[in-house]
């Protein structure tokens, strides 16, 4: 088989063969430090914090930091603040003068943004590691279970344990894009949810077999691939803006006739943005429990409603909220990261054109009402593949954790990084003039 062959061909890389060794001993790393509990809190009594991670919002927490948050972990806060400060940055960058200013000086001003970003995620850090112990008692965990009590030294010595182990992660996610295969941080991640979908899985299946429901877990599993293949779907589908480069001649101009040129394509992507619209939308979804819950409307109908309606990840009001919320995000990240001024300016200056399209502003526009057109369809899949745990539990009973694999961060999360891993290993095949991974690499012969 030619993907037996691929595999075969990448270990015959040297170059590649050594990122990926390197790349599995770091993600080992990452997934040892995920058992290990706090010091002060006793491993034997974490079950109570287990159950409560199950599902709803803290199992999608849980998920992300691959089980580290339920086992009260020193990478219990797993990459998250630091997925949060990059977006916090991004979204300044809008706004301050200064971080626009170092966006557009290269690789000198994207190390001082990087470094502004590491020390956000130490300020985001010391604010949720206090949070976190101070939610333990309340998540399940008994007062025995604190060895050292829930004193000074205890809050001490934890807070600067999670927020070195934070830091830690992120490191590894940093070597592992320097020296491994690249994506590091989305890696970390991918890993983390991955290393809890086989437990959520069988506990799903032994809660079927106890009701002799074996064709209902094949049935699961099947649409659960369906879904899969939407979410490649999404990620992968672009639409292709043909554009013509007209051929320099002798004298230094160019030939007038468009056909003289060489055709190439602007590929927009139907999904440009991601997962963040769904990342940003998540986060918002925390405000309306907690306000419900604040004092000023904690002894009210409407706090109550809002309590009992936006604390259900699988509620009704929570989803069509959450879809809203992501239609809107993916039109404004689609806004702020697609810069089709650049991209009409680039295609002007390197002498291409879009066929009856003018360079420069009308270009521009073009691009603009095409991202426009797609980004609609496109959010609008993007916010149904995310809301689409919340039918699978309603409609058919799936266990709350098994269902996070459906939808979402979590699965759009996998597919995307498993797509860009997978690409990273194709040009460095295809560069070497083996077959490719994936379907669409060619097989380059060597030029004598």
């Amino acid at each position: 088989m030619k993907f037996i062959e691929s595999i075969k061909n990448v270990w015959k890389i040297e170059e590649l063969r050594n990122r990926i060794i390197v790349t599995l001993g770091l993600l080992l790393v990452y997934r040892f430090g995920a058992q290990v509990v706090l010091p002060g809190i006793d491993a034997s009594q974490l079950g109570g914090l287990a159950d409560s991670a199950d599902g709803g919002l803290l199992g999608l927490l849980n998920a992300f930091t691959g089980g580290a948050f339920a086992n009260a972990s020193v990478f219990a806060l797993g990459i998250m603040p630091y997925i949060s400060a990059s977006i916090v940055v991004q979204l300044m960058g809008i706004a301050i003068p200064y971080l626009q200013k170092l966006q557009k000086e290269g690789a000198s001003g994207q190390k001082k943004i990087t470094q502004i970003t590491r020390w956000l995620t130490i300020a985001i850090c010391l604010l949720q590691a206090p949070g976190y112990l101070a939610a333990l008692p309340q998540l399940g965990i008994p007062p025995s279970a604190f060895l050292l009590g829930t004193g000074f030294l205890f809050y001490f010595s934890s807070v600067t344990i999670l927020v070195t182990g934070c830091i830690f992660a992120m490191w590894l996610g940093e070597k592992i894009t320097d020296k491994g295969i690249g994506n590091g941080i989305s890696l970390l991640i991918m890993v983390g949810i991955i290393a809890t979908l086989p437990q959520s899985f069988i506990q799903n299946a032994a809660t079927r077999l106890e009701g002799n429901n074996v064709m209902l877990i094949l049935f699961e599993l099947v649409i659960w691939f369906v879904i899969i293949l939407a979410s490649i779907m999404l990620v992968m589908g672009v639409r292709r803006i043909a554009v013509q480069y007209a051929r320099r001649t002798a004298s230094g101009g160019y030939e007038k006739s468009a056909m003289a040129g060489s055709r190439q394509y602007i590929p927009l992507k139907l999904n440009a943005s991601g997962v963040m619209p769904i990342i940003f939308a998540q986060a918002i979804m925390f405000v309306p429990s907690w306000i419900g819950g604040s004092a000023l409307l904690k002894d009210s109908t409407v706090g109550a409603w809002m309590q009992a309606n936006y604390s259900d990840l699988f509620g009704f009001w929570y989803n069509v909220t959450f879809a809203l919320l992501i239609i809107v995000f993916t039109y404004f990240y689609t806004a702020i990261t697609v810069p089709t001024n650049k991209m009409a300016d680039d295609l002007k200056r390197s002498g291409g054109f879009i066929p009856g399209i003018r360079p420069g502003s009308e270009t521009s526009e073009y691009l603009d009402k095409i991202m426009s057109q797609i980004t609609l369809p496109g959010s609008i899949f993007l916010a149904l593949i995310a809301v689409f745990p919340a039918f699978i539990v309603k409609l058919m009973g799936v266990s709350q954790g098994w269902a996070l694999f459906f939808g979402g961060t979590s699965l759009l999360i996998m597919v995307g990084v498993a797509i860009d891993t997978m690409q990273q290993i194709n040009s460095y095949l295809l560069n070497r003039h083996y077959d490719g991974l994936m379907k669409t690499g060619k097989n380059r012969k060597a030029v004598a």
